[in-house]
This record gives C-alpha cells, structure tokens and sequence, in this order.
C-alpha cells in the first residue's frame, strides 16, 4: 500500500511576502498513486461523511484508470464548486475521517484528488453545460455564497430560471470576502462561477434585498424564493477600547484585504493600516486567515489570542500549523480584558488575562476561566476581532412571518430547509451561524430539492 501522498507548498519564509495560493496540488503522477490507495469499499462510509453526497469512490476510480474526464463528470454530479471544496473544505472531519483506510493508515486524500480533478478540467476547458427544457417556474436566490450557489445551479439543472440576487459588487459571497487569496485564488471562483451562469442563472450585483426591494416584493413576483445571505454581521466582545483607531473586525479587515485588494494598494484604491504589532483575537479558521494576511502586508510580529488551549483551537489543523510555520506567535489560555490608547486615539496595546480550563460548558469544551492577578499586556497597533459573526438582519426587517432565533440566524425544518414563510427556504450561516463552505453547500442542495418539490406540485409563494 503507497502512503499518503504529500502536497507540495511553497516555503514558509517565501510565501509570507507574497499572496499566492500556499499549496501547489498534486501532479497527475501524484494523483494517480493516491488515488491507488483507494479500497473502493462495497459501503463507502467516505459517502456518508460529505454533506453532498459525492460519488467519491466513483470518481476516484476513474482516476486510477486515467479517465479524468469521466472523474470530473462524476464529481460535478453533486458538486457545482469541486475547485472551491477541494482547497477549503475540512475533509479531515468529514469524508476522511469515514475513510476504513484511515483506522489502521491514513485516509485517502479525498479532498486533495476533488481539488486535482477540478484544477484538470479548469486548465483543459470547462466545456459549457447543456440548459434543460424550461418549466417555466421562476426562483429567486439571495446570496451568492456557497449555500446560493448550489442551490442555484442545482435549481437551473432542473429547468427553473434562477435569478442571484448579491448585494456586494463580486459574486461569491464568503467565498471572495472571507478566504484569502493564498488559500482560495479569486479566479477560481469566478471560473466556478461562469459555469453555474452557463446554466442560464441570472446574477444581479449591488442589489440588497431589504432595502432596493424586500423579501415580501420576491414572493410576489417568484414562485420560490432561497435565502442564503451567510452570517456578516460582526461581534465583538464588548471591551473598553474597541472603538480605538486600529480596530478592525475580522469581517471588515478580510473584506478589505480579499474582495478590495487592500494589499495591492494603490493599485487598488482601497488602503488598510499596516500594522507592526498586530493582536488577532479569536481562534478559528477566519482567525488564522486574518492573522496570516496582516503578516502578509508587513507587519513585525502577528499574535493570535485565544482563551482557551491549542486542543480546543476550532480552526482546522492545517491551517494552525502553516500559521506556526510562517511564524506566528500563539498566546493561547489568555483573554483580552482592555484595548489600551495612546495619541490620537490609536491603539498601543492589549491588556489580557490568564485563564485557566475549568468545566465543560454547553458545547462540550471546558469553560475558560480567568486567574486573578495575571493580567499583562501585549503590544498591538492593529486589532483584530475575530470571535464570531452574526446574519445581518436587513433582509428580515419588513416580513413579519419570518421566524428567527435570539441570536438573529433564520429557524427552518433541518430535513427541509423550509422556513416559516411558506415557499421560502433557507440555509448556510443564515441558519446555522459561522460554519463550514460544505455545510452551506450542504444546506442548498437540500433546498433545492424542496423548492423543486415544492414549486413543481402547482404551489407558488404567490398562493
């Protein structure tokens, strides 16, 4: 048995200076030996672990036998986005991790196989889809996150006319504001994204349902309508000095930095502060990225903090050791108490804490719990808030029927993506909070079938 195949990287201390994609994928040597690894079980439980459903076995196979082709076809079957997954999505708690290879071996490189299929077929051509026979059903989708997306091309494959509706300037949702250029190259994206526009789904830009026309307005004027606008709105933790100039959220400083080319500046018109001491608190994926992009515009020395151990770091594995491998510096059991100022308003420092781990809380990890007297304080000119955001409540403001938790995310029925609003469906972060490309991938192919279901059996939201 061949092991694991390993991926090729650019060298930490080259890829800090620059923003290009870290890992370089697998060559077709590569792929094919991975590939071998495969067992192509009777009941593949790699199956059961990917929220879409991906035919893995059946297109690895056509790997082994050098039929990329066939590979491609299979993997785009159920994945309008196999690009997109194969570079971001956290196959290691999912399909791998279902992987029989893996109990006594390490899984096949599921992930990494999607990401070569699909990085095949982008360099040979994508060839353009066939558009099915219209049914004459219309079908708004707000957001062109992954969650949009799917549910998009998986409602266009099915004859419906699909129309986008995104209230940023770029298509693609987080895709393109949140995950850096050096994991996730924005023309990848775009490339992902002229496919699903070749099955004949219109895409309106700049167009901010809630407020140039509201949720009621698309239920009139469509037979169903698809929500999927992530979660954008920002927290924060509510200390003293989080209004200080060198404050940013995670949201703003990676929206500013990705989707507006802030590191390109003044190519791109749109500056951002380049700090030298830079604190990002928060430990998550969007944590590790925000970190890793202020050491990527310059900064001396980037901290993470987070309050609890390295153990229960939420981010995925692989993106905490290339952060350690670029340098850097975790201080982990410790918390943010104040945001210190000097002149002129702007930031000189952090004042943290110590915590220690006590009893578990409501999500299974011990609750982080602070040590008298520990406080210090570490120098920062830029921070970084990064502990969680939050749906932006826009698009909810003028329907009264829709039901929505405390924490603003939109209550669906989980088998059906279906919301209180009759004909409206939801899913993504809007639903769940912050979570995973695939899951929100996920949540739209399954409302895609409900809203199939739903508008094909003669009912409309305009009943």
């Amino acid at each position: 048995m061949p092991v694991r195949q390993k991926m090729a990287e650019q060298k930490p201390e080259e890829r800090i200076k620059n923003f290009n994609e870290v890992a370089l994928g697998y060559t077709a040597k590569e792929a094919a030996i991975e590939a071998s690894r495969c067992l192509e079980c009777k009941k593949p439980k790699c199956v059961e672990g990917c929220p879409v459903n991906i035919d893995i076995p059946g297109f690895i196979s056509q790997i082994k036998v050098g039929n990329l082709d066939e590979a491609v076809k299979v993997l785009k079957e159920s994945n309008a986005l196999p690009a997109v997954c194969g570079r971001v999505c956290p196959q290691e708690e999912q399909c791998e991790k279902r992987c029989v290879l893996g109990k006594k071996n390490q899984p096949v490189a599921i992930g990494r196989l999607e990401r070569f299929c699909a990085d095949y077929e982008r360099e040979k051509g994508v060839p353009i889809p066939k558009k099915p026979t219209p049914t004459g059903k219309k079908v708004a989708v707000v957001g062109s996150g992954p969650a949009g997306l799917t549910a998009a091309a998986d409602l266009a494959k099915a004859g419906h006319a699909v129309t986008i509706f995104e209230a940023l300037h770029e298509i693609g949702g987080v895709l393109v504001y949140g995950i850096p250029e050096f994991r996730l190259p924005k023309v990848i994206v775009k490339e992902e994204v002229e496919y699903i526009k070749h099955l004949g789904v219109d895409i309106k830009v700049n167009y901010v349902i809630g407020r140039i026309k509201t949720l009621d307005y698309l239920r009139k004027e469509f037979d169903a309508v698809f929500i999927g606008t992530g979660a954008g709105l920002p927290k924060f933790m509510g200390i003293e000095g989080e209004n200080l100039n060198g404050v940013y959220s995670a949201n703003e400083f990676l929206t500013r930095v990705n989707l507006m080319k802030a590191y390109k500046f003044p190519e791109y018109d749109t500056p951002i502060k380049k700090g030298h001491h830079v604190v990002v608190v928060g430990g998550g994926n969007v944590a590790m990225d925000a970190a890793r992009c202020a050491l990527r515009l310059g900064a001396d020395e980037v901290s993470i903090v987070y309050r609890r151990s390295d153990e229960e770091m939420p981010a995925r594995r692989e993106e905490i050791e290339h952060a350690r491998e670029e340098g850097i510096v975790f201080r982990l059991l410790t918390n943010p108490v104040r945001i210190l100022s000097g002149d002129n308003n702007e930031v000189v420092g952090v004042e943290c804490i110590k915590m220690e781990l006590g009893e578990p809380d409501d999500s299974g990890r011990r609750r982080p719990v602070a040590i008298k007297g520990s406080e210090f304080v570490v120098e920062a000119d830029i921070v970084i808030i990064a502990i969680g955001t939050s749906p932006n409540p826009v698009i909810f403001a003028d329907s009264k029927e829709l039901e929505i938790t405390p924490w603003g995310t939109i209550i669906v029925d989980e088998e059906t993506m279906m919301t209180s609003v009759n004909g409206v469906c939801a899913g993504g972060d809007a639903v769940t909070g912050a979570a995973t490309v695939i899951s929100a991938m996920g949540a739209g192919k399954k409302a895609a079938v409900t809203i199939n279901k739903y508008i094909t059996e003669g009912k409309s939201t305009k009943d």
